[in-house]
């Protein structure tokens, strides 16, 4: 008898209870939602289904890992570390053929679907047609050695012509919805964001809402059971980034305030300085909201893999390490450990996002938390959906595209490719697919694990960052920009890896929050021949001694300050005397211009150093950087007297040195992008 998988049991027990046919609404192919009016008297059945074919709803039986596809390169890691990513809409199990083939002709590996069950009302309801289609991609993904992955939202869920329909959540369940203090409920309607249409019904919900959650965690054991290889989770927020609701700190719905008063025995209407974060029962309120949505991320992995072992978990989150990660609520160095990889929808401030009209302290910037990113990760892997072009008269498309590929890969990050402010689709896809042929061909050099050499480490604060941004962030990031420009290995330190860090040297930027692990971690170090380098607050309680150096006032903030308003002209003034009192005397020396960012690492035992160019670049005027001519690069004699060059769309060279005492010295050939350079001996 042939066996059939869990999701086949399901789709026929479905098919022997339904004699409807489900009607699909026309959707947008950008933001894909098939949506299908069933029933809530099938939705029970399907209920009973689930139970006939594996027990109740919340005990599917888990299927061992899928084997992987049988044309499927030999990675040394898992999936998510080599993909190269593009995006489709998925509007029925018809599609997945052609879905696959496009893909493939972009050599696209790592295939986004999009086709949302719980963020669309319709589908939270009756998810039996997407199911059966995420099932298709999958399959059709798998025939070519492939891999998969399905959009879902997280706590937000779009009511299709909510106008008219009998039911919406605000219709059937309004206690779900977040709420301000006011008791004004995160419901929105077309405008209010651009996915948002004329008649639909916008909502984000409380993950405290049990009746919701429940249903939810169920349609994430029955995706997982479709055989696709990963759910990629958009929007897990507290309801703070649209107009009117960013200084809320929401929510304050029945089910989240009663949640907090079990967990602190506050009340969080009445106990709190809302906003005023010197008051400790409103910093308490900020880490439940961060804790909230963590646990929340890791309940929908765990939900996933009772079902298939070897899923992977995927948010979608646009705060960063900025302010907006406190705001929202979505920290991605808390969910990096609960979660198998995050796709950074990466933005902060109010400047312009495109890489297209990106200046070059926007570019450093970037650098700096794409590389903060690949600290918090400890070995997952970082995806970047960041934008390149959206319509600009000046700047070319192709170009555009090449400049953000090029910052991404050398952080170790993956490029995700997508045109404007959509997921899915190009701006030119000879271009996407040129990209793409070069990373496939150089991936072991871009995403094999990399490892310290001899880093200077930089101490990354959640704490300090989510109770004291203003004082923190410049701090840090100056610190990182600073070592990015004078061509020092560094190496993020989080209190997930304080106690680990190998360096001799760490630098904490205006840390002005730690707790009593971190201290005593802190005076390990010290006691154990590092070097603390404390800028303008110290928060550390150690006595003053000769390992301990202190700044008053924050050199890295002054410099930071500076870069902001006059980049060019702070560059050449750089925090000499921080960048001295780091006391770290690198094997590995590059002398490069200030507008070309290093990061240094070793790769498969060899040292690599990962160079991007961002000297000449206008915002929305140029595109094409100038070429750096005479970087030179010197390395230990032990490690030989050639390096291999591999320019960015390039073909890698031999560059052969001259000895200089114990090191050889090499001069680069211009460096128009982008080049990885690494040591041959090993």
């Amino acid at each position: 008898m042939k066996s059939t998988s869990l999701f086949d049991q399901f789709m026929k027990c479905v098919c022997r209870r339904s004699t409807a046919a489900p009607h699909a609404r026309n959707i947008d192919p950008n933001r894909p939602a098939l949506s299908f009016l069933i029933s809530r008297g099938f939705f029970l059945s399907l209920v009973v289904c689930l139970s006939f074919v594996g027990g109740a709803p919340h005990a599917i039986q888990a299927q061992a890992p899928s084997p992987a596809p049988a044309k499927e390169p030999d990675h040394p890691t898992d999936w998510t570390h080599w993909v190269r990513i593009g995006a489709y809409g998925l509007r029925s199990d018809a599609q997945a053929d052609e879905i696959v083939r496009k893909a493939t002709e972009s050599n696209i590996f790592g295939i986004e679907v999009d086709n949302d069950i719980p963020g669309r009302y319709e589908s939270f309801l009756d998810p039996t047609a997407k199911l059966k289609a995420i099932h298709a991609v999958a399959e059709a993904a798998h025939k070519v050695g492939n891999r998969a992955f399905v959009y879902i939202a997280g706590t937000e869920c779009i009511t299709a012509n909510a106008d008219k329909a009998p039911h919406s959540v605000m219709k059937d369940h309004p206690d779900w919805v977040q709420r301000k203090i006011t008791g004004e409920p995160a419901s929105f309607t077309g405008g209010a964001a651009f996915w948002i249409r004329k008649g639909d019904e916008d909502v984000w919900i409380s993950p405290y809402a049990q009746p919701w959650r429940k249903t939810y965690m169920e349609r994430v054991r029955q995706i997982a059971a479709t055989g696709i290889d990963g759910i990629y989770v958009d929007i897990p927020y507290w309801m703070t980034h649209f107009d009117g609701w960013e200084k809320t700190w929401a929510s304050f719905d029945d089910f989240t305030v009663a949640a907090f008063k079990e967990k602190t025995g506050l009340d969080a209407k009445k106990d709190l300085k809302i906003g005023d974060f010197s008051d400790k029962n409103f910093r308490k309120w900020v880490d439940f909201r961060i804790d909230t949505l963590t646990d929340f991320m890791a309940d929908i992995r765990s939900n996933a893999r009772s079902v298939k072992s070897d899923i992977m978990v995927i948010p979608e989150i646009y705060p960063g390490i900025e302010e907006e990660a406190t705001r929202v609520g979505a920290d991605v160095y808390e969910m990096y450990a609960v979660t198998d990889a995050i796709a950074h929808e990466y933005e902060f401030g109010s400047g312009e996002h495109m890489a297209s009209g990106r200046s070059q302290i926007d570019w450093f910037l970037y650098q700096a938390g794409m590389l903060t990113f690949r600290g918090f990760a400890q070995g997952k892997a970082t995806w970047i959906l960041n934008y390149s072009w959206d319509g600009d008269k000046v700047v070319d498309k192709r170009e555009a595209m090449k400049n953000l590929a090029m910052s991404q890969v050398v952080t170790g990050s993956n490029f995700w490719d997508a045109p404007g402010h959509s997921m899915g689709g190009s701006n030119d896809l000879p271009t996407r697919r040129l990209i793409f042929d070069w990373i496939a061909a150089n991936e072991k050099t871009l995403y094999s694990p990399r490892t310290p050499i001899e880093p200077v480490g930089v101490y990354f604060s959640p704490k300090s960052r989510d109770y004291d941004v203003t004082n923190f962030l410049p701090s840090y990031r100056g610190t990182l920009v600073a070592l990015l420009q004078s061509h020092r290995e560094f190496q993020v330190v989080t209190p997930r890896t304080l106690a680990g860090f190998k360096g001799k040297t760490l630098v904490l930027p205006n840390v002005t929050t730690l707790n009593g692990t971190e201290k005593s971690q802190l005076a390990a170090f010290s006691k154990n021949g590092g070097r603390l380098v404390v800028t303008g607050a110290d928060s550390t309680g150690l006595p003053q001694y000769e390992a301990v150096v202190r700044f008053k006032e924050c050199p890295a903030k002054a410099y930071f300050d500076a870069l902001e308003k006059d980049f060019p002209s702070a560059s050449q003034k750089p925090p000499t005397e921080l960048l001295a009192a780091m006391d770290v005397k690198p094997q590995i020396e590059v002398d490069a211009p200030p507008a070309v960012a290093a990061n240094i690492s070793q790769v498969e035992g060899s040292p690599h150093i990962f160079l991007a160019n961002f000297t000449g670049l206008v915002p929305g005027k140029i595109a094409i950087q100038t070429p750096v001519s005479g970087i030179r690069i010197r390395v230990p004699a032990s490690d030989g007297d050639t390096l291999a060059y591999l320019p960015f769309l390039g073909q890698t060279q031999t560059l052969h040195g001259t000895p200089h005492g114990g090191q050889v010295e090499f001069t680069l050939p211009p460096v128009e992008r982008g080049a990885i350079v690494w040591t041959t001996a090993h």
